[in-house]
């Protein structure tokens, strides 16, 4: 665990969440999934936070982060959902100017706090696609 400090405070908070896209949109989210991950790290990054480990599957998205705890995860996972959707809507379906309204990723995610656990949260992050993959094909047998 790394412990990081501001002016006035010393702490660890660290939190592993997941999120999807609107109706599970793989077809899409497979082809941008590649070029998402450096802009998750900077659009954390301005709000003081770091992703530590992170996973960009075929229809979801995993995370271990770090924030502050002058912010609030949800503040902070909200402005990384709607910056990002915003990039991808430049990016991807031509849009050029400010707009409101995309809707690329579903209402809601799933946060739980990392204590002793972050060496096994970790590990979950890295080897879920793998895990999702044997599933599915313990399934087509």
């Amino acid at each position: 665990m790394e412990v990081q400090s501001l002016n006035h405070s010393t702490w660890v908070c660290n939190y592993h969440v997941v999120w999807i896209p609107k109706y599970r949109k793989k077809k899409i989210f497979k082809g941008i999934r590649a070029d998402l991950g450096e802009v998750l790290h900077k659009l954390a990054e301005q709000r003081e936070s770091k992703i530590l480990e992170g996973h960009l599957l075929a229809d979801h998205v995993h995370m271990l982060i770090s924030i502050p705890p002058k912010y609030s995860v949800s503040s902070v996972i909200g402005y990384i959902k709607g910056k990002s959707a915003l990039y991808i809507a430049r990016q991807y379906n031509g849009r050029r100017r400010n707009f409101g309204g995309e809707k690329f990723w579903a209402r809601g995610f799933y946060v739980s706090t990392v204590g002793l656990d972050e060496v096994t949260i970790r590990e979950y992050i890295r080897t879920q696609e793998e895990e999702d993959k044997r599933i599915d094909q313990l399934s087509l047998v």
